[in-house]
């Protein structure tokens, strides 16, 4: 029989991981702060546990599906018998927080003699345990090549360092990408309704840049390997260029009405590079309006912390 697991929370995602587990023949027990919520997958074979406590001392892995950190205390913290169980277990815990929380989790549990693994899951609910499912995770390497098969039932694993917040890093920058991208979408297809394109016209136009942004990105130079080397050679798209665009989106937003707060913040790092000096640089150099200021930088001296926004 492969190994038991425990898991806390379940919303959705916990959910479909319990039934992925349940699927792989781990035995699983659940915990919910909302019991009525555990019927389905109790149905499925899952066991449902009294307390925190009762779930956490069920098995060795105890995974965590949360709204946040905060939940993990409110749930395992002193207010709960919970403590005293968890010396010895592994959490990993797959909650969306900052990095910085997740290194203070990494911190408490120790403190409790428990070990700590962080978890980014980068698949929506439906697609847990799929062949297109991954989780990123960091903490300690032998964490996961302990657990791996239980943990590669929700996902591929993509392990990242020992650094406990360096998968909620990578994570939040994928939904960095990701939630500007949707709110892009829906910022263009209000722009498009003000001239009488309806959404369904709208939608598959706009998403046919969406899908093929990478490809236009690998049909051209190289920019990942461009930006490592500090290099920003300007041939095919400029700053002057697109910031020009980013001027032009900005202007018809305006003259429609449709909000203009986010073409405004794109438009701002064009102007700060082209005020600093980039205007023949690639489009890449905006990174440089991004990056923390250093005083020990040298490419191009640095944002302007008062432009910003501007």
């Amino acid at each position: 029989m492969s190994a038991p697991v425990t898991l806390i929370g379940l919303g959705p995602m916990g959910q479909a991981m319990v039934r992925s587990l349940l699927a792989a023949g781990h035995p699983v027990t659940v915990w919910n702060r909302t019991p009525g919520r555990a019927a389905d997958v109790v149905a499925a074979g899952a066991r449902l546990a009294a307390t925190p406590a009762d779930a956490v001392a069920a098995s060795d892995l105890v995974i965590l599906s949360l709204t946040d950190y905060q939940a993990m205390y409110d749930i395992l913290g002193p207010t709960t018998t919970a403590p005293a169980a968890l010396a010895g277990r592994t959490l990993v815990n797959l909650s969306s927080d900052s990095p910085d929380r997740s290194r203070e989790g990494a911190a408490w549990a120790a403190e409790h003699g428990a070990w700590f693994l962080t978890g980014g899951v980068m698949t929506p609910a439906p697609m847990v345990g799929t062949a297109a499912a991954y989780v990123y995770y960091s903490g300690p390497a032998e964490l996961l090549e302990t657990h791996r098969a239980a943990l590669g039932t929700i996902g591929a694993p993509r392990y990242l360092g020992a650094d406990p917040g360096l998968a909620q890093l990578m994570y939040q920058a994928n939904l960095d990408v990701f939630l500007t991208s949707l709110a892009a979408l829906m910022h263009a297809t209000a722009l498009l309704e003000t001239a009488g394109v309806s959404p369904t016209a709208a939608l598959p136009e706009l998403l046919q840049t969406l899908s093929g942004t990478a490809e236009m990105l690998e049909a051209g130079e190289n920019p990942a390997a461009q930006l490592e080397a500090g290099e920003h050679p300007g041939h095919l798209s400029t700053v002057t260029m697109m910031g020009a665009t980013a001027d032009h989106i900005m202007a018809a937003s305006e003259a429609v009405g449709v909000d203009a707060g986010l073409p405004a913040a794109v438009r701002a790092y064009y102007t700060w590079a082209r005020e600093h000096g980039h205007g023949g640089d690639n489009w890449t150099r905006i990174i440089d309006a991004m990056r923390p200021v250093s005083p020990g930088r040298s490419s191009g001296g640095g944002p302007d912390p008062s432009r910003r926004g501007s």
